[in-house]
């Protein structure tokens, strides 16, 4: 292979499509873009939703519901996973270090899945009915802060 034959991939460039010059190419005159109107004009365009002038769909109908922006960064953790800790006492930092945890979440809360068979003391963390049960069994505590 010399430099000089390098080509780019079949199909990953297309031919640029060349617009008004004549009938016989297909895109003369009106170029593609039909008879009159605002999309047929030089800079005619308008926002995306705009209908027009008449009232757009996203304002006719109506706001519905809540969507939390931190939900994504309220995580869930096993009880078996508390086990990829290496310290007794754990928090929100050290579920960070040990990769249990996203490094961008906010808070954590422990469920009632998998086993645990170690003494662990949580703190600043939540804990499930059952996964505090479970933790308490084993003789760990949660600490309620």
């Amino acid at each position: 292979m010399r430099l000089n034959t390098i080509k780019p991939g079949a199909g990953s460039k297309s031919v640029v499509k060349r617009v008004g010059r004549g009938i016989g190419s297909g895109l003369g005159k009106t170029c593609g873009r039909g008879h009159k109107g605002q999309k047929s004009r030089a800079g005619g365009f308008h926002k995306v939703g705009f209908e027009g002038g008449q009232m757009p769909l996203q304002r006719r109908l109506p706001k519905r519901g809540f969507v939390s922006l931190t939900r994504d960064r309220n995580v869930e953790v096993r009880l078996s996973e508390l086990a990829a800790a290496p310290v007794e006492e754990i928090d929100l930092l050290t579920l960070k270090q040990a990769g249990v945890v996203p490094g961008n979440a906010l808070s954590a809360k422990v469920i009632l899945s998998g086993k645990i068979d170690r003494k662990v003391v949580l703190r600043g963390i939540g804990a499930t009915k059952g996964a505090r049960a479970a933790i308490e069994a084993v003789g760990g505590s949660v600490a309620t802060e």
